[in-house]
């Protein structure tokens, strides 16, 4: 079986690296078809993957929107010239690559706040959404609920080892306390209007934290210059690791929250994100499980952080927490894979099941 993945996030290598190494230990090949960004392709380098790129995008939301029909355009011709059997991807350009080629396009989605033009773009051209069974928006009959998260695809215990070693990285003893705090630069198009962590508030978290623990800044945006030695000293590809020593997570960014939450290291997110309306992957992680606490007041999550991080029996209580949470949920990407390779009658398992109740 000859399948195409597109990559447009570095979450997004993690997720389809996963997959596709799954598939090729089953005898299939894959190709990869992904954004030409820095991270993205130093994230690709580390698992030795090659990619076509179709382009970069826009560095501000509203010029990522003008250069979409130039992606489409290019993502198309690469998918064309691979002649796939089955496309896999999170959106539009996967979904327009599998209408034009005539061929399966297989889509994961688990972000609620996703525009709704473009989600009705893409779903009207896909031929399934995979979404995990927390997802808040009911999609209509292509809609498959798994119970899993996409970053069980890549941290499911089977599929991620730690790696004590990171503490030489870090360039600390072995088991002395950490924290990581993580910094969005909110340019993406569903980012719009919405905003984390003050620079205020990224001092008042380290002059705070550090009388507790070693603070480690992880920023998609540039650090003032007396915040820089905090920097987080690691390559992209080896964050897994920090992240699952740590003793607490700090962010307003999305994924890293969740990756801290499932691998069982206290999360705490503040963005604008959380209120009502909020990811359904977020609500139940912690209403459910209680392994992560969201906050759309910054001075709210500080004073929570600081609480957690003067707790002794932390991280014992939430590895339990997520014992209970991995009983639950299943490894994505034997899912995922079983879904491609046994088109369609796989992927629709969990629906039948469903229906059925």
């Amino acid at each position: 079986m000859h399948i195409v993945f597109m990559i447009h996030t570095p979450a997004q290598v993690h997720l389809w690296q996963a997959v596709a190494t799954e598939l090729e230990s089953r005898g299939h090949h894959v190709v990869f078809i992904s954004r030409m960004e820095s991270i993205i392709q130093r994230l690709l380098a580390s698992y030795n993957r090659k990619s076509e790129c179709y382009g970069r995008v826009g560095r501000t939301p509203i010029t990522r929107i003008t250069s979409l029909p130039i992606t489409v355009i290019k993502s198309l011709q690469q998918t064309l010239r691979n002649k796939p059997d089955i496309i896999i991807g999170t959106g539009i350009l996967e979904s327009v690559a599998g209408f034009f080629t005539r061929k399966p396009s297989i889509i994961f989605e688990d972000s609620e706040p996703t525009p709704r033009l473009e989600r009705l773009l893409w779903y009207r051209l896909c031929s399934v959404v995979i979404t995990p069974s927390c997802f808040r928006i009911n999609l209509g009959r292509k809609q498959v609920r798994v119970p899993s998260y996409k970053e069980l695809a890549y941290l499911y215990p089977s599929r991620f080892q730690p790696d004590p070693a990171i503490y030489d990285k870090l360039g600390i003893a072995k088991n002395e306390k950490y924290v990581i705090l993580r910094f969005n630069a909110f340019d993406a198009v569903h980012d719009i209007g919405r905003k984390g962590f003050t620079l205020l508030d990224k001092y008042t978290l380290v002059s705070e934290l550090e009388k507790f623990a070693h603070v480690f800044i992880s920023s998609e945006t540039t650090l003032p210059p007396d915040l820089l030695k905090y920097q987080l000293p690691v390559p992209a590809y080896q964050v897994h690791q920090a992240l699952y020593h740590a003793q607490l997570l700090v962010s307003d960014t999305q994924t890293l929250t969740t990756e801290a939450a499932v691998l069982g290291v206290p999360a705490i997110r503040c963005n604008s994100f959380v209120g009502l309306h909020d990811m359904g992957n977020f609500v139940e992680l912690e209403s459910k499980y209680g392994l992560l606490f969201s906050f759309n007041q910054p001075g709210k999550a500080i004073n929570r952080a600081i609480e957690l991080i003067t707790q002794s029996d932390l991280r014992e209580e939430w590895q339990a927490k997520r014992k209970v949470m991995l009983e639950e949920k299943i490894d994505l990407t034997d899912y995922m894979a079983d879904s491609i390779v046994n088109w369609p009658e796989s992927a629709w398992k969990f629906r039948a099941s469903q229906d059925k109740i």
